[in-house]
């Protein structure tokens, strides 16, 4: 399946709470009695920088779906032996002899074969074993789009819309999009669900995507299985046995190592959002997005060490989170009150595990 090279943040044209899930304040479906504090929107306090030192230590905060239009999705599961005719271009290429496969499917392509035009493209976009070649891998690729295979409408809609090796042409991005899609790409299916969202704001814009969401997340598309669990639990009019899938598509997304999945499941878990609550396991879902670096799940953890959720109570360990989050300039007052509080050995030895904090 080929893999689109680059993110579109041209095309994130909406606004969506449910998906905006990397922010300071979490945007999914909260039980009433939530365990899980909002981190406050206020400006926080000046921490004591003689304790805190001066690193200079970029945001991280996870990656909502709108933010992965266009960009390499997480491998999908493998696939099944194949027992059909084989294609020594697409072997050869399989095995990393590009050359090879260049030599065996360029007769091919002259001729018109859809499968052989869509490999010399992507061997031409990637300069693979040969010099990167972005207008005739367009070429190749448009050729093989019009002949009607799917993977190559899907990275020839992708040129279009960054104009890339060809002129920019939305319209013509947005039909060869929906046609890959409508072939079953699962890529193609997923941003065009994004395209249908962002040029159809609210509900409506949903209820578009959904089907093309669900037979995406159906191939293994983490982004995509993470959409459907937001939506089935948002969505008041669904039927409610897809509601109640709304937890295992968010688990299958997290599985994947979508961080912002990750975070969410976390706090579903803790809530009781979409099953009955589970402290431990939401712990660990929120450690290991939070060890990813996410910067929610590092001021959510926080919260959980200091609380005695799902953990025994480790003001060292909350400290530790809460530099790190606050570093990435994630304001949090309650959680500086408790910082400030604790003992100065406390203070310094939760910045030492800062310092020495390294993503896993």
């Amino acid at each position: 399946m080929p893999i689109p090279p680059a993110r579109l943040l041209n095309y994130f044209l909406a606004s969506l709470a449910i998906f905006i899930a990397a922010g300071p304040d979490i945007v999914v479906a909260q039980a009433p009695d939530s365990v899980i504090s909002q981190p406050g929107t206020a400006p926080a306090a000046t921490f004591r920088t003689d304790r805190l030192g001066d690193e200079d230590v970029k945001p991280s905060d996870g990656v909502g779906v709108f933010d992965r239009m266009g960009a390499k999705l997480p491998d999908l599961p493998p696939e099944k032996d194949y027992k059909g005719p084989i294609d020594e271009a697409y072997g050869a290429y399989q095995r990393g002899y590009y050359l090879t496969a260049m030599d065996k499917a360029l007769p091919r392509a002259q001729l018109g074969d859809p499968a052989a035009q869509t490999l010399i493209g992507e061997i031409l976009s990637q300069g693979l074993g040969v010099k990167k070649d972005v207008k005739n891998a367009a070429f190749w690729y448009g050729k093989a789009a019009e002949g009607g295979d799917a993977a190559a409408m899907f990275k020839y809609a992708l040129m279009l819309m960054e104009g890339e090796g060809v002129p920019r042409d939305k319209a013509k991005a947005d039909d060869y999009m929906r046609k890959a899609a409508e072939a079953g790409n699962s890529s193609a299916e997923f941003n065009w669900a994004q395209i249908l969202v962002a040029d159809n704001p609210g509900e409506k814009g949903l209820k578009l995507a959904l089907p093309f969401y669900e037979k995406s997340a159906e191939q293994g598309v983490a982004d995509s299985q993470y959409a459907v669990a937001e939506i089935y639990a948002s969505l008041k009019d669904l039927p409610e046995e897809k509601k109640q899938l709304a937890r295992e598509w968010l688990v299958r997304a997290a599985r994947a190592g979508f961080d912002t999945a990750q975070l969410d499941l976390g706090i579903w878990l803790v809530n009781g959002v979409g099953g009955p609550k589970d402290y431990v396991k939401g712990f660990e879902w929120l450690k290991l997005a939070a060890n990813g670096g996410n910067v929610v799940a590092q001021n959510k953890l926080a919260h959980l060490y200091i609380n005695a959720i799902g953990t025994p109570p480790n003001p060292v360990e909350a400290a530790k989170w809460y530099v790190l989050s606050r570093r990435a300039g994630l304001a949090d007052p309650s959680l500086e009150d408790f910082y400030l509080g604790i003992e100065d050995n406390q203070q310094k030895a939760a910045i030492d595990a800062a310092n020495k904090f390294r993503r896993r």
